[in-house]
């Protein structure tokens, strides 16, 4: 979309969004405001620009009376091209759940108690990355293994406000999803030898009632006794809930909740996702068979990355990245391994978008 598009469509919302009987439909009023916040830094990003190039105009026309203008018009000059970057990157297309919350499950694999010890370390290094980005964050249903790791997890990961393009929950955690592979002596191993194991982490964004309609009569709910590890009852009722949509074939349960109503809404919440991201990808699928374009860089049906202990080291395959501070990425400082993907998918969007 062409820059004048954007202020025509900008200068619009802010009319709606100053008229009182918008906010009567609050749904109505939450989608203008979230498209508002999204043309936001574009606009300001603009009109920026618009004023250094116009400050840069005066201070040459200046600059042979005055020899201290020449350099302010060469800090200007400078200026111009860093925000002509920023504006770029801001109209770069993007993809239509930047702003979503997420869902996140994390599932042990091969490996037993091993794969889900690393599970947990996975879940540990998202939730300490998550406070250190404000990021709320909730536990919708876990399965833990007798030593203290995940047989799985859901947790959501919600935004703080609304983000600027490229820093909320979804862009940064959408790559994350494919098989980790870790590479240790596991503590039930007594003989000192590295294995090899592996978790599986499923990334969608959240989905709202109104985005996914779901028909009662395609669901078949289950219910029956939470457990916890090594099989013990967590309550004496039957409080867990497993619900199968039947037209896909998607199995969602959440049992940590104290009442089966409350569990039954939380496994809703993961089906909306499941389905919402099944949507997604089927679109992008037939978008795709029609450009005809190169398959994309970070492929997250693929094993994604491997977190080699002994040499303190974590490699991502996708794009390359390797590093030696893996201690310090399972605190929570995920930031350049993250930044890598983003990179890579920025720069390849910016390619399609010029070609």
């Amino acid at each position: 979309m062409k820059l004048d598009d954007l202020l025509g469509e900008y200068y619009e919302l802010e009319q709606q969004l100053a008229d009182p009987d918008v906010h009567a439909d609050q749904s109505q009023a939450r989608r203008l405001g979230r498209r508002y916040s999204q043309l936001t830094p574009i606009i300001s990003a603009y009109r920026q620009l618009k004023q250094v190039e116009s400050d840069m105009e005066a201070a040459r026309e200046l600059a042979s009376e005055d020899s201290a203008f020449a350099e302010e018009a060469a800090q200007l000059a400078t200026e111009r091209e860093q925000l002509t970057e920023r504006l770029h990157y801001l109209l770069i297309p993007r993809d239509p759940a930047d702003e979503k919350d997420v869902i996140m499950e994390v599932k042990a694999g091969e490996g037993g108690e091993e794969s889900a010890l690393f599970a947990s370390d996975l879940v540990r290094m998202y939730l300490r990355y998550a406070e250190r980005q404000g990021w709320k964050t909730e536990v919708i249903h876990s399965t833990e293994s007798d030593l203290g790791g995940y047989k799985d997890i859901t947790i959501s990961f919600k935004n703080k406000g609304t983000p600027e393009p490229g820093q909320g929950v979804w862009p940064q955690l959408k790559f994350e999803g494919g098989v980790h592979r870790v590479q240790r002596v596991p503590v039930t191993e007594s003989q000192g030898r590295i294995h090899t194991s592996a978790a599986g982490v499923l990334v969608v964004p959240e989905a709202e009632e109104v985005e996914v309609q779901i028909n009662d009569n395609d669901l078949r709910i289950d219910v029956y006794r939470s457990s916890g590890p090594g099989g013990q009852s967590v309550n004496t009722t039957d409080s867990a809930v497993r619900i199968t949509h039947q037209p896909s074939g998607i199995v969602v349960s959440c049992q940590n909740e104290k009442s089966q109503l409350q569990n039954k809404e939380q496994a809703m919440r993961i089906l909306r996702a499941r389905l919402y991201a099944e949507a997604q990808a089927s679109a992008d699928a037939e978008a795709e068979a029609e450009r005809k374009s190169q398959v994309r860089t970070v492929d997250r049906s693929e094993r994604v990355r491997t977190y080699n202990f002994p040499e303190n080291r974590i490699s991502d395959h996708r794009v390359g990245y390797k590093a030696y501070n893996l201690d310090q990425v399972l605190e929570g400082e995920l930031g350049s391994v993250l930044q890598a993907l983003i990179d890579s998918d920025t720069k390849e969007r910016l390619e399609q978008a010029q070609s």
